[in-house]
């Protein structure tokens, strides 16, 4: 018996800016923060909603009756974070806690900057640790901190005021980073395909029950619901069954807009795999056009795909595969 490659994992980082602009009602609750104001909104029912939203979840209807509400509040409920990672509020160990602020009827969530478990409970009194630099973003809460005014557990609620949502210089969109960091292991049967790939071979495994070429491998068929072990070399050579051009260019990309990506089907491949096409004018690239990898400066995998010395092949040879 062959024995399995080493199973391969790599960190991968997945990030990005989401940006977006901002309503009436998110404008002024985000300026709001700038100026150390917190600000709801009220539904028609008489609720006071923090974070507040343009439309009413109950009944849809437009919501912009905006009112200030306390910078102190109640825990309803909270979790410990032990270890923070990049990007928290806080760097030591802090509890995520959502808390009611005075006048509201729901609940924010943010960072409670408290010492242990111990010292958190549902009920506790906190209040606002405002940041020092403050821009219009949820960032300008640093964070929540314990706090009892009288030595009780409860202050009166004071009642919401009113607020024209007005301020000067108002923030009218956000960008928001947006980072997932993770460790990605393909699996036996992806391994062994990459570890094909560093030979300049491309290798699919068959469906014991309906005889597909999985390329790349999955370690089983979908449609079956078996274990594919049957390994079978494909290609290199294939047939573009159909493609997109692209004509916006990605950020850290060194390839020149317009680009042409496409389904290639793999000689004695069961489905097509995403190639790019090069080597070709973009609007010469069609459906049936034959090509073959070119591969990676380091060799271990195809950069692109280019026109092979072939005529296109007949429809009826890949319609299966589009």
């Amino acid at each position: 018996m062959t024995p399995l490659p080493e199973t391969l994992s790599a960190p991968l980082v997945v990030e990005f800016p989401f940006t977006r602009s901002l309503g009436p009602v998110q404008s002024a609750f985000l300026t709001g923060l700038r100026e150390r104001t917190v600000l709801g909104v009220r539904t028609q029912a008489g609720e006071v909603l923090v974070p507040p939203v343009e439309y009413d979840p109950a009944t849809a209807d437009e919501l912009r009756d905006l009112v200030e509400v306390g910078a102190t509040g109640t825990v309803t409920t909270w979790a410990w974070n032990p270890e923070p990672r990049r990007g928290q509020p806080l760097a030591t160990p802090f509890a995520w806690v959502l808390v009611r602020l005075d006048g509201a009827d729901t609940a924010l969530l943010h960072a409670l900057d408290a010492p242990s478990p111990e010292a958190v409970r549902t009920g506790l009194r906190v209040r606002i640790r405002w940041a020092a630099e403050r821009s219009g973003a949820i960032t300008d809460i640093a964070c929540f901190e314990p706090y009892d005014s009288d030595g009780s557990d409860s202050d009166p609620a004071p009642e919401p005021v009113p607020h024209t949502g007005a301020f000067e210089d108002p923030v009218t969109g956000i960008v928001a980073p947006a980072r997932l960091d993770y460790t990605y292991s393909p699996g036996r049967a992806q391994t062994r395909y990459l570890h094909a790939l560093t030979e300049r071979r491309t290798v699919g495994e068959r469906c014991p029950s309906c005889a597909k070429v999985y390329v790349p491998p999955r370690g089983a068929c979908p449609t079956c619901g078996v274990a594919t072990t049957d390994q079978v070399e494909v290609g290199p050579r294939g047939t573009v069954t159909t493609f997109c051009i692209v004509n916006i260019k990605a950020r850290n990309a060194e390839i020149e807009v317009p680009y042409v990506y496409a389904h290639i089907a793999l000689d004695g491949a069961g489905l097509a795999l995403h190639g790019r096409i090069a080597g070709i004018p973009y609007d010469q690239v069609r459906m049936g056009l034959r090509v073959e990898p070119v591969w990676s400066e380091d060799g271990r995998y195809p950069d692109h795909y280019r026109p092979a010395d072939e005529p296109d092949a007949d429809y009826d040879t890949y319609k299966e595969l589009l």
